[in-house]
């Protein structure tokens, strides 16, 4: 097949996340109109898909064109989201006798976080569709990206994030002439707000998995780990989960290269492991059997803002990865958290979101109870920069 063919996308239809039901990929979707609920998109996987087709010259998520959701190159709205490195952790894996740990440093995005890679599919498929402007709940680093995407795009941005988020996160999407609301509460307050604030439907509530495309975007990490990796996979993905878009879409990468053939029949799809705040972890609650769902769960602040969302959406599809990956979900406290900072900055040189230090303290306990192996390649996701979060960890470098 030849790299023009490649270069389209293969987007078919969307189906519901519950019951299956299909949604047209043509028109704007939000959640799936059968059971609320997020819509997911499907890929014509059957047709040959080399992997000589990537774009090896893009050294961006877009490089993996044919399995992403725009359908007109014009409307792409980027600013070289993707392809973050693989780092080898060697002097922690020294110190703590591990024969192979590697982070992937997503804080090297555009706008310091992963949360560019969905924000910038969201948007440029928004713009697609023709949509004027969007509006967002978030804990920080959405907000700002999305704030970032709508300048690019030339669309309206509304930003709504808890009133105790970091100075830094708000600042920056002043800067990129958003409209900020500052609400009390989580990130949960801020949705109830934005589903007020938005009852008409005149802007694109681009909230996690609420429209059908911002998963499209993170999943690229997942294409990424494999490409980067030659084509192999880590043993184990410790992943810090809040909305989970990312666990899922990275699953769901895994699972769509198993179909185009770009991983071998023999390669095992890794353990992911769901890392949560201590004061916010519906997801471990309900995967360890102690409520049935998050529906009513009650969550606190954490240093990690992004890792405070009490009740996800996605929490179904957070569960079924645990369970087809034999995974497990764990949580972390902010203390250990500010160690974990500590400990990648002074040993590694990497000053990481909380978010990333609660994956390598997972790691650490993990491995203390026998769950991880010492001889098994560990992969570590940080989520963003730790410098904006310099107003939750000050002066707690020790």
């Amino acid at each position: 097949m030849n790299a023009i063919l490649e270069s389209v996308s293969r987007l078919q239809a969307l189906h519901c996340s519950v019951c299956g039901t299909p949604h047209s990929a043509f028109a704007l979707q939000r959640v799936s109109a059968c059971c609320q609920m997020p819509l997911l998109a499907d890929y014509d996987l059957h047709e040959p898909l080399s992997r000589a087709g990537i774009r090896a010259t893009d050294g961006t998520m877009w490089r993996y064109r044919a399995v992403l959701p725009l359908f007109n190159d014009e409307n792409q709205v980027s600013l070289g989201e993707g392809f973050t490195p693989i780092l080898d952790l060697k002097n922690l894996a020294g110190r703590y006798n591990l024969q192979a740990l590697v982070l992937k440093d997503e804080g090297q995005n555009p706008t310091g976080s992963f949360k560019a890679r969905g924000l910038s599919m969201a948007i440029s498929k928004a713009k697609e569709l023709g949509v004027q402007g969007c509006i967002i709940p978030t804990a920080g680093n959405a907000g700002v990206a999305m704030a970032a995407y709508c300048a690019k795009a030339g669309m309206r941005a509304v930003v709504a994030m808890p009133r105790h988020t970091p100075q830094a996160f708000k600042e920056e999407c002043y800067w990129y002439g958003a409209e900020v609301q500052l609400i009390d509460g989580l990130i949960n307050d801020c949705a109830a707000w934005v589903r007020q604030a938005n009852a008409d439907g005149e802007l694109l509530d681009v909230s996690t998995l609420k429209e059908p495309y911002r998963i499209e975007g993170k999943k690229t990490m997942g294409y990424e780990i494999a490409e980067q990796l030659n084509w192999q996979l880590p043993d184990v993905i410790l992943y810090p989960a809040g909305g989970g878009t990312g666990l899922i879409g990275i699953w769901k990468a895994f699972r769509e290269m198993k179909a185009l053939g770009w991983l071998a029949a023999d390669v095992k799809l890794p353990r992911m492991v769901a890392v949560q705040a201590a004061s916010c972890c519906p997801l471990v609650e309900t995967y360890r059997g102690r409520q049935a769902n998050a529906h009513q769960y009650v969550g606190r602040p954490t240093i990690a803002n992004g890792l405070a969302v009490p009740r996800p959406l996605g929490e179904l599809l957070m569960l079924d990865v645990l369970r087809e990956s034999e995974g497990t979900a764990i949580s972390i406290t902010d203390a250990e958290m500010v160690e974990g900072m500590r400990e990648l900055a002074r040993l590694e040189g990497l000053f990481v979101a909380p978010e990333g230090a609660a994956v390598w303290m997972a790691a650490r306990q993990l491995l203390a109870a026998g769950w991880l192996r010492p001889e098994e390649q560990i992969l570590l996701l940080n989520t963003g920069s730790g410098q904006k979060y310099m107003a939750n960890v000050e002066g707690q470098h020790g």
